[in-house]
C-alpha cells in the first residue's frame, strides 16, 4: 500500500481533531500510529490515547505548550524543542515502524520559522514506503500543498469563541 500525504489546514477549528479521529480509526483497524505534536506540551485531552491504545499509539509533544498564543515570539527553548521534534519525526518516518504518522501543528512551526519548509519537505520525502502522513496546522505552505495527495481546509463560518467570547473547554477544544 502506498502511503499518502494528507494536509489539514485553514483558519477553522478541527484540524487536530480530524487527525486524532483518523489515528483512532487506524488504531482500531490494527495499525500502528505515531502522533508528534509540535508547539504543544503538558496535558491535553487526546494524550490519554496512549493509555487507551498502549500497543498501537505513541504520542510525543515537542513544545512547552505556550507558543500558540498570538503575538508571542518563539524562545530558544521553543526552537530547541521544535528542532528535536523534527529530528524525531524524521527518525519515525524512516523507521517504517508506524503505518500512520501525524505531525500536528507542523505547519504553524514552519510559519514561525522554527525550521524551513525545505527541511520539512526533505523529512517527508525520506519516509519509508507505505507510511501515511498527516500534517496539520494553519498556514500550510504552497510547496507542501503541491506535494499533498489530500488537502482539507477547515473554514470558520461561525465559532462561539468569537460570537460569544467563550473560553476553550477541556475535551472539546483541548
Amino acid at each position: 500500500m502506498e502511503g499518502k500525504l494528507h494536509v489539514y489546514t485553514g483558519e477553522g477549528k478541527g484540524k487536530t481533531t480530524a487527525s486524532i479521529g483518523l489515528a483512532v480509526r487506524a488504531a482500531c483497524a490494527g495499525l500502528r500510529v505515531y502522533v508528534g505534536q509540535f508547539l504543544k506540551g503538558g496535558s491535553n485531552s487526546e494524550s490519554c490515547l496512549t493509555e487507551a491504545f498502549p500497543d498501537r499509539i505513541v504520542m510525543e509533544p515537542y513544545g512547552r505548550g505556550q507558543l500558540l498564543t498570538r503575538g508571542k515570539q518563539p524562545t530558544g527553548e521553543d526552537e530547541r524543542l521544535a528542532a528535536g521534534g523534527l529530528d524525531r519525526l524524521s527518525e519515525v518516518l524512516r523507521s517504517g515502524d508506524f503505518d500512520l504518522v501525524v505531525a500536528d501543528e507542523l505547519n504553524v512551526a514552519m510559519h514561525m520559522d522554527l525550521f524551513s519548509v525545505g527541511e520539512v519537505m526533505k523529512v517527508l520525502q525520506q519516509r519509508s514506503n507505505g507510511v501515511e502522513v498527516v500534517v496539520t496546522g494553519r498556514y500550510a505552505p504552497a510547496v507542501l500543498l503541491d506535494a499533498a495527495d489530500l488537502i482539507t481546509e477547515m473554514r470558520e463560518l461561525r465559532h462561539y469563541f468569537t460570537e460569544e467570547g467563550l473560553q476553550a473547554r477541556k475535551g472539546i477544544e483541548f
